[in-house]
């Protein structure tokens, strides 16, 4: 980002898996940002004003000057990555791109969208009560970690990171479910190349800086 661009907006949830994937992309890339907090649990997403930006009334929403909101983190870290192609988060090869986006899909198609709260929302009204879908939660954080597990272990283009030595979109989203695992106090068993990525990158500040629990709308730490 030059000096004369301005900092860009972006509204998000403190625990919000999606959330955490723009920031730690942001981070990366040393774009400045400011947070707008939406509060999911108390209902936030469905006020009109944020309606107006997100009709689909889910965070994260990313707003730059004079320009209409971009919505979904995985478009979002695209938009990231094209307009700030430094350092990449994609690798340079067409097969390596095909291979980091479909894990990051793993996470954000097929395992994030079933424990969001609107999910849990629906389950409760229908009969689930909080134990209940707590081993929902278990379930598909479990079945998403190991998944991803046997990708990587068998691979060999899965190095210090998902693909190769550097960050990528992949180990993104990867974290953010291993984030969501600890937040909930789940323990994954039987994820040994997971734990070892997902360990290096907790070691970088760009994700450091993302953790939910450092976010201003995080629940104070006794």
């Amino acid at each position: 980002m030059t000096p004369s661009e301005q900092p860009v907006t972006l509204y998000g949830f403190w625990r919000s898996n999606a959330t955490y994937r723009v920031r730690v992309a942001l981070n990366l890339k040393g774009i400045a940002y400011r947070e707008v907090p939406v509060d999911l649990d108390k209902g936030e997403q469905h006020a009109a004003d944020f309606l107006a930006r997100n009709p689909f009334a889910a965070v994260p929403a990313l707003i730059e000057e004079n320009a209409p909101p971009i919505t979904q983190s995985l478009a979002l870290l695209e938009y990231i990555e094209e307009r700030h192609p430094e350092p990449p988060l994609l690798p340079a090869g067409v097969r390596g791109r095909a291979r980091v986006r479909a894990l990051a899909c793993d996470v954000a198609c097929d395992c994030h969208p079933l424990i969001v709260p609107r999910v849990k929302k629906y389950l409760l009204g229908a009969g689930f009560d909080d134990a209940a879908f707590r081993e929902w939660q278990r379930h598909w954080i479990t079945a998403g970690l190991q998944g991803i597990e046997a990708k990587l272990a068998k691979s060999p283009d899965t190095g210090r990171f998902c693909h190769g030595d550097q960050v990528t979109i992949a180990d993104i989203c990867l974290a953010g479910l291993a984030m969501a695992a600890r937040l909930f106090k789940f323990d994954v068993p039987d994820i040994p190349t997971v734990t070892r990525i997902v360990d290096t990158c907790f070691t970088q500040d760009a994700f450091a800086k993302a953790d939910p629990l450092r976010q201003v709308d995080a629940p104070r730490q006794n």
